[in-house]
Order: structure tokens, then C-alpha cells, then sequence
């Protein structure tokens, strides 16, 4: 077990690459392959934004399992194993453990189950020692654990402890409790008759009423058909459940979070994007989505959360959260992005299209227009006419993705971009906000705010073509962005192909995108680099600079898509394919960026969050890329 009762200021932020997790949003557990829960600074039963148990360890007559498999689905899990202690000298073990651990919102039920093959019965004596500790989340993903002083008291069915807000109740039938300071060990005597078994069950609640967001009520997912490819359609079902377990709801119905473990809340953007790509599967979740982020749109001009009026926020925890390593604290309700808000009109556009009753776009309409409105009022702090990220929190581009990662937006040359920064994509999701906009103003009987906004995009799409795009080395392609003075960032990124799709470009600049981004310096035959392999700035293992991200690749399939761009939709999702094959299903929220030519499976980024909503969501674009033949 780890101990993190002395935890120091800050840590090394917890590898996830090799642990496994069972969870349905809010509550997650995370463990070794085998089952235990304590070697590693990730492990840990959690629940909203607070860990609650940090080991849980099994022993079998005194001895740990030995570890035969483990099956696995999103919300729980069968570890296998042998209990030799206990069994007879013969090769073939006949004393079988099977430990069965199951994850309900605000619960956690363990089943230790001991099988007996042998020709008489056995007495097994199983422990299961939990180790509790309340520690609030971004101190475990400092690395630097807080655990906060408990309270125990005895209850009719156990025990329970808490920290004057939060509770853990721990259950276990037939079990002898025995505690030492905020150690329990549960102890239980089985008779295990000759070709039986018996059982022991440990329960654990966990409540919270601090927590911000809930589980949802209801199973909206619609499934994939069959798509004829096996690699495909075991995707498919991995990705849906798992999205199934990270939907949650704040009051306004269902959305998913963004991942686990650390960002399992409303996150604007990612949220937005994955009931963009989940659209053909779920009217119910974008619903959900665009009610629960209108209910909290800006209303007013706060420095401390980078609220304005309009504005969509960024995300929302139960308590300020500290970015590690940054020294920065962001507020529990914030605003600092500035892609929320326009990928918010996006979404209500393209939920209306895909069957969104009007009447319910008419409610949203305040929301529509305060979002249009800030798009003309805040969204470019100056007179270029772009949409620039400047947050007075002084969290820099953070929440764009950037500062928290160690990344840097570089030009071609190695220098850095001085901000304000107004990137290529936040300039296309605006173009496509502002003709998805009219094109609901008009339904709603506004000819003169549709016309007004159609002005808006051609305008934008002018000042983008004679500012953005540069050439280098015999290659046209848009820059990443516009430093602080206007200066094109000459990398070449894939956030270029976020523009595909959108309205931004012709129909001739979209082909010359795409084109660029399946040459194998950006397709590396696993998916979508983020920056061209033959950048000075690219390196296999940077956050925003080499890596992969599955979902940049699924946003930029669906844009080809919409672009008719169909076969540089299909190389890049046949890479997926492979790759979420490689991850068993689950792909992380990023991966290293080698080539195929270069390792023989793809490699994992060790801080990746998994299961990600907007990765999982990924296989909706693939697969329709894929089915169109």
C-alpha cells in the first residue's frame, strides 16, 4: 500500500497506461490488472471530484491471488486467479478465486468467490484490507495526495466514515470489521464445500451532496449497425458502452464527461464535440448537452471566471481545481475557452438538422442569440475581426489545450507565439456558428438576423483567406494561427483539417487540406498526427505536437465527410480502425505519435485518460466513412 498520509506540496502527475478502471459516471475505481488497488498513485475508489478509498487489497489464506485473467466491460470486472495456499500439491489448480467487482453511481460492490475442485471441502479465510483516504482530485493528479482528517462510527450494517461533508459506508456481511486509524480489514471464514463454492461481498457507498453533476437517468445510445469488419464492430460496442457509463446529467438531462479519471464533469468543448460526432445515435444526449450549457451561459463580465455575457462555460467541479505543476487554481465554475461557444451554436444547428423539434429550438433561442452576441461583441477583443483567446484569470491557453501541456504554439522556426492568439480552428467553428445561426434564425422567422449573420461569415471567411494562409517549402497550407500581431504561425498542425467542413474554405483549398494530412508525415498510420512529423517542433511524445489524438482525427473524418472528401476519409479511419483494435476497444485520450513504419503497435502516452468521451465517440465518423461505399 501507499502511504500519502505525509504527502509533500506537489508530485509527479500518476502514469493511467497501465492500470484498469470500472466506473459509471460519477464514481470510478481503479486498480492493477489483477484487481488490487494501492501500488499506484492512481489507484483508488473515486466519486465526483473526491477520491474516497486510495487500496483495497485481497488476500486468501494469508496470501495474495495469483493472477490467471481478467474480463472486463465498462462498469465492471472478473479478476481470475488461484488460491495455491489453500489447494493440494498437483499441477492443475484446483482452488479457483474469482473476484468480482461491480461500479454504480455512488457504489462499489466486490464479490470474492472460492471455487473448490478438490474431492473434500476447504476452509478459506479471505481478506479484504481498505485503506481510506479523502483526498480532493487535482491533488491526486499532482502526484501530492491531501487526505483530509476522518471520522468513524460504528452503524447497524458496518461502518462509516467521513469528513464532515462527504461519507464512506463500508459493508460486509458475515465479515469480521476490524479498523486501525483509517484502515479497514474485512475478515470472513469460508466453508467451501468439495465441487462448490462460497462467496464473500463487500459494499461500499459513497455520498457527496457537494457533487455538481449526477448519473443519468436514462439509456439514450442508439447502437451501430454491423459493419462487416470485426476490428469495426468490437470498436463499436466497446466505445458505446463505455460512453453509456460516462453520461451524466446536472438537471437538464443526459451529456457525457469528458473522461476519466480526472475530468469526469461538464466540459464544454469536449462535450459539445462528442454529442456533435453521437448525433446519429442520440438526439436525447445533444439535447441534454445544449440545455445543461445554456442553463449556465454568461450572464455577466468576471474577470475571476472569464465570464461575459453569452459565453458558454468551459467546466464546472465541486471546488476549485489546481492545475498541477502550474501553480494555478481555476474557479468551480469557468469560462476560459473560447471554442465553447460557437461549437454550442454548431451543435443546436446540427441537432435541428438531424430531427431537434423546432419548438425546442425556440426555447433555446435566448440562448442562441446571447451566443451569437458574444460572438460579435467578445469574441474578438479587437479590430481584426478573429476570435483571440485572452482569459484575465491568467491561465494563458490552458483550456485551449496548450499551457497545462507543456507545448507551446511555435512558429516553423522554433519560435514562440506571443499572444493574444487567434488559432485557425476557433475562426472556422465561428464561420460554421454564424451560417448554422441564420440558418435557424431564418427557421424561427428572423430574415434580417439570418441575413446579418450570413454578412458575418463571408466576412470572416475573407479575412481568413488573405491572412492565414502561408507557403513553405512549395506547400500552401492555413497556419495554426495569428501570434499578437497578426503574424501567421507557419507549423504545419492538423488543426487545419478542423476547417474542413465548415464553410471556411473552397472546395478547392478543402481537397489541398486534405491531401497534406493523409501524406504519412501527418498520417502515421495509427491516425492523425498533430503536427507534421518533418516540423522542428514534432516529437513522437509531445501533447499538442506529434502525438495522436483520436478524437482531432474523428473531427477531421466527419469534416471530410461533410467536405465529400470520402476517400481521405477512409485512410484515416482505416488507421483507427487498426488502432482501436491495438487499445482492445478503448482509445486513450492521446497516443505517442510513431509511425506504423516505426513500432509495431501503437504507443501509449503513459498520462492518457481512458475511456474519453470525445475518443469513444470517434468510431460514429469512422464508421459511417466506412459504410459509405
Amino acid at each position: 500500500m501507499r502511504d500519502d498520509t505525509a504527502a509533500p506540496t506537489h508530485g509527479r502527475q500518476p502514469l493511467l497506461n497501465d492500470a484498469l478502471v470500472v466506473l459509471t459516471a460519477p464514481t470510478q475505481a481503479w486498480s492493477d490488472p489483477a484487481g488490487d488497488l494501492g501500488g499506484a498513485a492512481i489507484h483508488g475508489v473515486f466519486h465526483g471530484d473526491w477520491r474516497y478509498v486510495r487500496g483495497l487489497a485481497l488476500r486468501v489464506a494469508g496470501e495474495p491471488v495469483e493472477a490467471t485473467g481478467t474480463a472486463r466491460s465498462a462498469d465492471r470486472a472478473s479478476f481470475h486467479g488461484v488460491a495455491r495456499a489453500i489447494d493440494d500439491d498437483t499441477p492443475d489448480p484446483r482452488v479457483l478465486v474469482e473476484r468480482m467487482r461491480e461500479v454504480a453511481p455512488g457504489a462499489l460492490v466486490e464479490r470474492v468467490r472460492i471455487a473448490d475442485g478438490l474431492a473434500h471441502p476447504i476452509e478459506a479465510e479471505v481478506e479484504l484490507a481498505l485503506d481510506a483516504s479523502f483526498a480532493e482530485l487535482s491533488s491526486v493528479k499532482s502526484g501530492a495526495p491531501r487526505p483530509v482528517e476522518l471520522t468513524w462510527r460504528e452503524t447497524p450494517t458496518g461502518l462509516e466514515a467521513t469528513d464532515g461533508t462527504r461519507t464512506l459506508a463500508i459493508a460486509a456481511p458475515g465479515a469480521e470489521l476490524a479498523r486501525d486509524g483509517d484502515r479497514v480489514v474485512a475478515r470472513w471464514r469460508l466453508h467451501v464445500p468439495a465441487a462448490g463454492a462460497a462467496e464473500a461481498v463487500l459494499e461500499l457507498r459513497l455520498a457527496d451532496p457537494t457533487t455538481v453533476v449526477g448519473a443519468a437517468s436514462t439509456a439514450p445510445l442508439g447502437q451501430l449497425p454491423p459493419s462487416g469488419d470485426a476490428a469495426l464492430d468490437r470498436w463499436a460496442a466497446r466505445a458505446l458502452e463505455d460512453l453509456q457509463a460516462l453520461l451524466l446529467d446536472a438537471g437538464q438531462g443526459p451529456f457525457a464527461a469528458a473522461g476519466a479519471p480526472w475530468f469526469m464533469t461538464l466540459f464544454g468543448r469536449d462535450t459539445l464535440i462528442t454529442a456533435r460526432m453521437l448525433l446519429p445515435l442520440s438526439l436525447e444526449v445533444a439535447e441534454g448537452t445544449l440545455r445543461t450549457l445554456a442553463a449556465r451561459q454568461g450572464t455577466t463580465t468576471d474577470a475571476t471566471t472569464a465570464e461575459q455575457p453569452g459565453k458558454i462555460l468551459h467546466e464546472i467541479r465541486q471546488s476549485t481545481f489546481t492545475m498541477p505543476g502550474e501553480g494555478i487554481s481555476l474557479p468551480p465554475v469557468y469560462y476560459g475557452t473560447i471554442d465553447a461557444t460557437p461549437l454550442w451554436i454548431v451543435l443546436l444547428h446540427e441537432a435541428w438538422q438531424a430531427g431537434l423539434p423546432l419548438d425546442v429550438v425556440q426555447e433555446l433561442r435566448p440562448a442562441l442569440e446571447a451566443a451569437l452576441g458574444w460572438l460579435r461583441d467578445h469574441g474578438s477583443p479587437d479590430d481584426s475581426g478573429f476570435l483571440k483567446y485572452i482569459d484575465e484569470t491568467g491561465t494563458g491557453l490552458a483550456n485551449q489545450g496548450w499551457k497545462d501541456s507543456g507545448d507551446s504554439i511555435r512558429f516553423a522556426d522554433g519560435r514562440i507565439a506571443d499572444g493574444p492568439i487567434a488559432l485557425c480552428e476557433v475562426q472556422a467553428q465561428a464561420c460554421q456558428a454564424a451560417e448554422g445561426g441564420a440558418a435557424l434564425l431564418e427557421a424561427l422567422g428572423d430574415a434580417a438576423g439570418a441575413e446579418e449573420w450570413r454578412g458575418w461569415a463571408e466576412r470572416m471567411r475573407e479575412r481568413f483567406r488573405a491572412a492565414f494562409w502561408v507557403e513553405r517549402g512549395g506547400e500552401r497550407f492555413p497556419a495554426i494561427a495569428l501570434d499578437g500581431s497578426g503574424t501567421p504561425v507557419d507549423a504545419k498542425t492538423s488543426n487545419m483539417g478542423q476547417l474542413l467542413g465548415t464553410s471556411l474554405l473552397s472546395a478547392e483549398e478543402e481537397a489541398a487540406v486534405a491531401r497534406l494530412l493523409v501524406d504519412e508525415r501527418f498520417a502515421s498510420g495509427w491516425g492523425l498526427r498533430t503536427m507534421a512529423s518533418d516540423e522542428g517542433g514534432y516529437w513522437p511524445l509531445s501533447y499538442h505536437c506529434g502525438s495522436v489524438w483520436p478524437h482531432d482525427t474523428g473531427v477531421v473524418i466527419e469534416g471530410m465527410l461533410r467536405a465529400g472528401l470520402t476517400a481521405e476519409a477512409r485512410t484515416l479511419s482505416a488507421q483507427l480502425v487498426r488502432t482501436a483494435d491495438a487499445f482492445d476497444g478503448r482509445l486513450p485520450e492521446l497516443f505517442a505519435g510513431f509511425g506504423a513504419d516505426e513500432a509495431a503497435t501503437p504507443v501509449a502516452y503513459p498520462a492518457s485518460c481512458r475511456p474519453q468521451a470525445w475518443s469513444a465517440a470517434a468510431v460514429v465518423p469512422v464508421h459511417r466513412a466506412l459504410a459509405a461505399r
